[in-house]
């Protein structure tokens, strides 16, 4: 799976941009501020509809203007695909799939597979359960379109049980209508955790020896998944916390509130970890990941880095650069100079400086 170009009109700040990648190492170096992550937000966009950065669409429309374009052809089993999104100011965004329009978002998924790695995700381990649950919702909604459905009905019906909640202080009539939307919850709710449980449970078995090698063989690390429902069934969780969930006029228990443990030994390290153990962790999960997509795709995903090796020590930095030889990675820095020093192949290096990007070998 490659990423054969990309092409911006009215993105963030580029007036106009048109990249050609190398199907191994591309480099975007120059100062903060400049437009790289920018760069690989629009990539990650075409992916998976939505931005890293949780941004809205409107703000990633270039100032003064009412829309943006992205264009990016894909190569993938022999096959190329050009993607096109449209992102607009004030109307949902279009896309289309060579030249076809789809009518749901979801429809892209799958095409391409990304892993993004930025600084944020090193700290993924100690701030808290919601970044953890979207590190899990973003990698299976791009590995399974049946989870992506669940997670999408699931959180629509999150929402009309929590304003029904609010309405039923006012109209207590409505209260013979919160089991029917309960009866649905339940049901896309038990398919998200039991899918999230296999998804761990498929983490733990490749997080286990990178994190060994990271460790020096010091450390062992294991996952848990910890439903909010704690021992009792999602049903039963429901029905316990309704008189509560009325007076808070919001849902307490469910997928959307459930996290992920880590332990190294028996140390939580979300509570208890040093901020060494917690970033050795989240950059353990983040190759599992990686190899995890290649499992299941039998392909290798995109990987975007984002300014992270300057966030990692020596030991680090190379056990992570010796895992990606054979993946096309898109890699933003402030110099090259790291990479050299690394002995680090580079195949294609841009430099960007003010939206505008500038092929230098």
């Amino acid at each position: 799976m490659k990423i054969k170009s990309l092409k911006l009109k009215s993105f963030r700040n580029y007036d106009f941009l048109k990249l050609e990648f190398d199907n191994a190492t591309n480099i975007f170096y120059g100062d903060n501020a400049q437009g790289k992550t920018n760069i690989l937000e629009s990539v990650y966009l075409s992916g998976t509809t939505k931005s890293h950065r949780g941004t809205k669409d409107r703000d990633l429309v270039q100032f003064g203007k009412e829309e943006s374009h992205i264009e990016t052809v894909v190569e993938k089993n022999g096959i190329t695909y050009q993607i096109d999104m449209h992102l607009k100011k004030n109307s949902p965004k279009g896309i289309a799939i060579n030249k076809i329009p789809i009518r749901k978002a979801s429809e892209l998924f799958g095409i391409i597979n990304i892993v993004f790695f930025s600084p944020e995700d090193l700290n993924i381990i100690k701030n808290g359960p919601s970044e953890r649950r979207r590190f899990i919702d973003l990698e299976l909604s791009q590995l399974d379109k049946v989870y992506l459905n669940n997670l999408s009905n699931y959180n629509r019906i999150v929402n009309q049980r929590n304003h029904l909640l609010k309405d039923i202080t006012q109209q207590r009539n409505l209260m013979e209508t919160l089991d029917v939307w309960e009866i649905q919850l339940i049901q896309y709710g038990n398919k998200i955790i039991e899918r999230r449980k296999q998804f761990v449970k498929e983490i733990n078995k490749i997080i286990s020896n990178i994190h060994k090698k990271l460790t020096g063989e010091k450390e062992e690390i294991n996952l848990i998944y910890e439903p909010s429902v704690g021992n009792l069934t999602f049903e039963q969780a429901l029905a316990k916390n309704r008189e509560r969930d009325m007076r808070i006029k919001s849902t307490s228990v469910g997928p959307h509130r459930d996290d992920i443990c880590f332990m190294v030994g028996d140390l939580d390290i979300r509570r208890f970890g040093s901020q060494g153990q917690q970033r050795t962790a989240a950059l353990s999960l983040k190759l599992s990941e990686i190899e995890l997509v290649k499992q299941s795709i039998h392909d290798t995903p995109v990987l975007l880095l984002d300014d992270v090796l300057s966030e990692l020590d020596k030991h680090r930095q190379n056990y992570l650069l010796d895992s990606i030889h054979d993946i096309q990675t898109l890699i933003t820095c402030t110099g090259v100079d790291e990479f050299v020093n690394h002995r680090f192949s580079i195949n294609k290096v841009f430099h960007v400086q003010d939206g505008q990007v500038a092929k230098e070998n």
